[in-house]
């Protein structure tokens, strides 16, 4: 039987219509709020979080872009609960899933490969031999406190170990060094962050629900890894609506050989259909249950670090858009800016823009803007409409270019 064939249009549209772009964004009053949320992180399933603030913490942007003006608290309800340090299971947890990402609390179990592995590298291991007592210290202050940050858990103990000073940017105590130690082996967890982006550690109890502790790493109900990469490969599949085996692997940055075997167990299952996108050099993984629209009318900012555009070579291979983030690249050597969000209007990313919110004079800076050079008539005036929508949802009185 031939592969199934898809043109790049068809598979483009596909991609759209799994990432949540097929949906015509909210225009009624008021913001959209929790369920609308709920909807992007049902599709999605995995959001980065970065500490880059120059025009909003980048968990918060992506629903912006499927939702239009939304009501940030509502997000902040599904990772807080009623608030950080509330004794209720959340509905979005913090782990490594697609670097740091917020996570669906039912993902959170399928991850514990990882944890295991984390606390199995020598380097850790070693660390934890070295540091058995303190870590089993700061590991009791965490379990019998609500929610704190490295420098409450300090507090706490009233520890004055010295601080590291041998990596740039970082400036972690050993206290800090052995809480991120327990989050990464999955022994605590994250009940959010407060205004500073600073994590507040807790006990598992505190943010997850107990059918899902349960199954955490080291306990009787812990998922094997066959499981858990079969669950990951799905939700990916699913996510991507079509992609292929190294988009597939990006999403949640697993093994090839944990992503082999599941695929071809979802194509034995028929949940996933093996295709041939025309254009790409190799198969394609197409979601059997995928919408399959024949227009998508998308207007949206992109965060450099949304699922629709974080595996860069995907989104040279799906649009015909070259994209790199210059957030580490010295001053002279960009070629677009330092915060630079892609436009996608249509079917299309058509442009790209390099913002900056000021806070203090209430403006939204465009400090540079470009267009695609077969951009269609009409993008720039999209693009104002869409910058003033975005300021507004940013209570931010007016839009600035440079």
């Amino acid at each position: 039987m031939p592969t199934p064939t898809l043109t790049l249009a068809q598979a483009r549209r596909i991609a759209l219509a799994a990432q949540g772009f097929a949906e015509p964004r909210r225009t009624g009053p008021g913001p959209a709020g929790s369920r609308a949320v709920q909807r992007v992180v049902d599709r999605v399933r995995t959001v980065q979080v970065d500490s880059v603030n120059v025009l909003a913490r980048s968990h918060y942007l992506p629903f912006y872009s499927r939702l239009g003006a939304y009501d940030t608290a509502a997000l902040d309800r599904l990772r807080d609960g009623p608030g950080p340090r509330s004794r209720r299971p959340r509905r979005l947890v913090e782990y490594w899933g697609h670097a740091a990402s917020l996570l669906p609390v039912e993902t959170w179990p399928h991850l514990g490969f990882r944890m295991r592995r984390f606390g199995e590298h020598p380097a850790r291991a070693g660390f934890a031999r070295e540091h058995a007592a303190v870590l089993e210290q700061v590991r009791e202050v965490v379990t019998t406190h609500p929610p704190l940050t490295a420098r409450e858990v300090e507090a706490v103990l009233e520890h004055d170990a010295p601080r590291r000073r041998d990596h740039w940017g970082w400036n972690w105590s050993l206290v800090k060094q052995c809480l991120e130690h327990l989050f990464g082996v999955g022994a605590v967890t994250s009940s959010g962050r407060n205004q500073h982006f600073e994590r507040r550690y807790a006990d598992l109890s505190w943010v997850l629900p107990p059918a899902v502790a349960a199954r955490a790493p080291g306990r009787a109900g812990a998922p094997t890894e066959e499981e858990s990469a079969l669950e990951l490969v799905r939700q990916s599949v699913r996510a991507h609506g079509v992609g292929t085996e190294a988009d597939v692997r990006d999403y949640f940055r697993l093994q090839t050989s944990m992503v082999r075997p599941a695929l071809a167990e979802l194509v034995r299952r028929g949940e996933v259909e093996q295709v041939q996108v025309a254009g790409w050099p190799v198969p394609a993984y197409l979601d059997a249950a995928a919408r399959r629209p024949r227009r998508v009318q998308a207007r949206a900012l992109l965060s450099p670090f949304d699922s629709l555009v974080w595996e860069r070579q995907r989104t040279e291979s799906l649009f015909g858009f070259r994209y790199r983030i210059e957030i580490y690249v010295p001053e002279p050597q960009r070629v677009h800016g330092y915060y630079v969000l892609p436009f996608l209007w249509g079917e299309r990313l058509v442009g790209r823009v390099d913002l900056k919110a000021d806070r203090g004079s209430g403006r939204l800076v465009v400090r540079r803007a470009g267009f695609e050079p077969d951009a269609p008539a009409g993008a720039q005036q999209a693009l104002a409409e869409e910058l003033g929508v975005m300021a507004g949802w940013m209570g931010l009185a007016e839009v600035h270019w440079e």
